[in-house]
């Protein structure tokens, strides 16, 4: 299992913390520190059958990078562009199971799901 955090994240500490708590084993990834490549971010964009734009996070400074795109297909490969340019703009944090299942564990639901996986 992988989870992409942001240390200063309190929903990325709060989501280590529900691993740690189920025992299980996880490697972490600092993305800021090591950001996703351009086709890392694609492949996790579609494991999580999304759209980037879905999982982008608009409200950084570094989403002035964003906004002259469409939430279109058009506009995708731009998207996946701006976000690995600017790792800032990836929701966190995003886990990644090792049969594949992919959630944004910002709720226990999505935790809940990648834990039963």
């Amino acid at each position: 299992m992988e989870i992409w955090v942001n240390p200063a994240c309190s929903k990325c500490r709060a989501a280590t913390a529900a691993l740690d708590e189920a025992g299980v084993a996880y490697t972490v990834r600092r993305y800021l520190d090591d950001p996703p490549t351009r086709e890392e971010l694609a492949a996790v964009v579609a494991r999580l059958g999304l759209e980037p734009w879905d999982v982008a996070r608009t409200g950084e400074p570094e989403a002035a990078a964003l906004d002259d795109l469409t939430r279109t297909p058009a506009d995708r490969d731009r998207w996946l562009d701006a976000m690995a340019a600017h790792p800032r703009l990836i929701q966190r944090p995003i886990i990644t199971a090792d049969d594949g299942t992919t959630v944004v564990g910002r709720d226990q639901a999505s935790l809940d799901r990648v834990l039963s996986s």
